[in-house]
């Protein structure tokens, strides 16, 4: 069963205005959507986004709200999204729930987890673009051995890619244990409680979903899109995710020095210098939780 992380936390930093125009760019199953829409009144509008086809499917089946649209699309269009609604720097706050969902963690045919058995697939919209294991069978292994290093942060990175490109040469790597039994045989276990492959498999997550590309460009439609007031909320779960989110909230605030001196353009500010993370409860209810890290930004002019 999926629990949302720091769902009270999350929808606190929102600073809800009742009436307001409201922005869940990762659907996911609904949690955040659910609390806002409890937030809000009769006027309030709520515009929930999901890349998955499956997450869309569900909240049109369980959830019935005037005030809530449901729409298929990657995050990074979010801008696009406001202004075909005639929204442009309308919105009170833009939330963005950048974990996997346990939906799809849970189910083997998706290929995010080596705990089942499944095809290498990993995209998050199954609908549009190449599988993990397509990837794999044509990049080099210079690529490989990037990707494993830069969205992995995997020390062995240079001795998986080289055990890949010996294998492939046989045989294909289509499968999640496949590959997650490549890796074992080349990373010694030591005494880390993390699986040899979960790194693998967080860079080629985030290799098929450009997700950290699509993070980028969102945050920047995002933070052209708010109101006087109103707020992006970002809840991260790895070191890099948190890093472009930390650094894109801390050149905004820098730069809004400039433009109040100028006295031209959005200004900004940290309500929270330092990010939010789940107590000891939450976490031994929901080991899931432990790298949480969320953080706030608004704008203010």
């Amino acid at each position: 069963m999926h629990e949302t992380v720091l769902l009270a936390e999350t929808i606190d930093l929102l600073n809800i205005r009742p009436a307001g125009v409201y922005v869940d760019c990762t659907y996911g199953r609904g949690g955040h959507t659910k609390e806002l829409l409890q937030r809000l009144d009769s006027d309030g509008r709520l515009l929930a986004i999901d890349r998955d086809p499956a997450a869309i499917v569900s909240g049109q089946g369980s959830l019935h709200d005037r005030r809530l649209e449901l729409v298929h699309e990657r995050f990074s269009k979010v801008g696009q999204l406001l202004e075909a609604r005639q929204l442009r720097e309308q919105a009170d706050g833009i939330l963005m729930d950048l974990g996997v969902s346990s939906p799809q963690l849970d189910d083997p045919d998706r290929g995010f987890s080596f705990r089942g058995s499944g095809p290498l697939d990993m995209r998050m919209d199954p609908t549009t673009g190449i599988t993990a294991s397509e990837w794999l069978a044509s990049a080099s292994e210079v690529e490989l051995r990037e990707c494993l290093w830069e969205l992995g942060e995997e020390r062995h990175a240079r001795r998986i890619a080289r055990k890949i490109v010996a294998v492939r040469m046989n045989e294909p790597i289509t499968e999640t244990l496949q590959l997650a039994a490549l890796i074992k045989q080349v990373v010694p276990g030591g005494k880390s409680r993390i699986d040899p492959a979960t790194r693998t498999f967080q860079a080629l997550r985030l290799k098929t979903n450009s997700e950290l590309e699509e993070l980028s460009v969102g945050l920047v439609h995002a933070s052209e899109n708010l109101r006087v007031g109103g707020r992006i909320v970002v809840l991260a779960f790895h070191s890099l995710e948190d890093r472009i989110v930390k650094r894109y909230f801390r050149n905004l605030c820098r730069s809004t020095k400039t433009s109040t001196a100028a006295g031209e353009g959005p200004q900004f500010h940290l309500p929270n210098r330092k990010p939010t993370r789940p107590g000891v409860e939450e976490v031994t209810r929901n080991p899931r939780a432990r790298s949480a890290r969320l953080r706030v930004l608004e704008r203010i002019a």
